[in-house]
């Protein structure tokens, strides 16, 4: 064997080296997956964003809750028989409105206990998904951000404050057009927050002479967009936490790494709970009314 074949070997197994880490890093992260599953006897999702920012032609680029995060989530969900509880581990900056309350809703229609998990942060629609929960679980750490709506890069009562401020007269009409979007924006999401602070299955979760404080603090724009509300705010003003999460969790975290390239950013076990083939069940969710007040 000349030194050409040795190099061409050394080529060989160099290319396949990054393969088989890959592969390893799956392996573990399944198999914890399945262990946590195991002891929680619950269904575990995670929805991670680890690549929070980076830079593509001089062109921020975020990761962040988009239409197929949704899609596969809501199909782990389908795949949940109703008597078994979801363990939804959240790191993420946020995202679509429209895939965030997707989600959202689905988890407020599963019948068993809902449990987020916040090891470090869940802002803005990850905050939304934390509402959704009968449990939120934080590090001492962790934080969660207001869900006041963003038109493009101004916050709506931001927009709104401005024609309150000025005679109606030296404001444009594109500003008044915004204003209007604004308070709609508003109007929709507080009517969205009360529908996922008022559900009661299988338990009421929030008192109910805190919801209308938590709505008001969470969606009127008193603070920036990216404020981090702390364990001990949180909890002031009245949401179901609990500090302290179990090692695993930890554990799982330190499996994804911030990523080179790309990779899903949701991932489950996708197997039935009875031991046979892998069947849809037929959907029996609850309806969830949107609450008027």
């Amino acid at each position: 064997m000349g030194f050409g074949d040795l190099f061409f070997i050394f080529l060989l197994l160099s290319s396949l080296q990054p393969i088989w880490q890959k592969r390893q890093i799956e392996y573990r992260r399944m198999r914890s997956l399945q262990v946590f599953q195991q002891q929680r006897k619950s269904r575990v999702i995670l929805l991670i964003h680890r690549q929070e920012s980076i830079s593509l032609l001089g062109i921020p680029v975020s990761r962040y809750i988009t239409i197929e995060d949704s899609e596969q989530i809501l199909r782990a969900i389908r795949l949940t028989p109703p008597d078994v509880p979801i363990d939804l581990i959240l790191h993420t900056p946020g995202g679509l409105v429209l895939a965030t309350e997707q989600i959202a809703r689905a988890l407020i229609r599963h019948p068993s206990k809902v449990t987020v998990f916040v090891p470090h942060y869940a802002m803005s629609g990850g905050t939304m998904l934390a509402l959704a929960a009968d449990e939120i679980v934080m590090d001492a750490n962790a934080v969660l951000g207001p869900v006041d709506p963003q038109l493009g890069n101004y916050p709506a009562a931001s927009i709104l404050k401005v024609v309150e401020d000025k005679p109606i007269g030296d404001v444009d009409d594109q500003t008044l057009i915004m204003a209007d979007l604004s308070r709609k924006a508003i109007q929709q999401v507080q009517r969205f927050v009360r529908t996922l602070l008022q559900d009661c299955i299988p338990k009421q979760k929030v008192k109910p002479e805190d919801i209308e404080g938590i709505i008001d603090t969470l969606t009127t724009g008193k603070v920036t967009h990216d404020y981090p509300i702390t364990v001990e705010e949180a909890t002031e003003i009245g949401l179901p936490i609990t500090v302290g999460l179990p090692n695993c969790i930890y554990e799982l975290m330190d499996l994804y790494p911030q990523p080179q390239g790309g990779r899903p950013s949701v991932q489950y076990i996708p197997m039935p709970y009875d031991g046979g083939r892998p069947i849809l069940p037929t959907p029996k969710g609850r309806p969830v009314e949107e609450v008027n007040q």
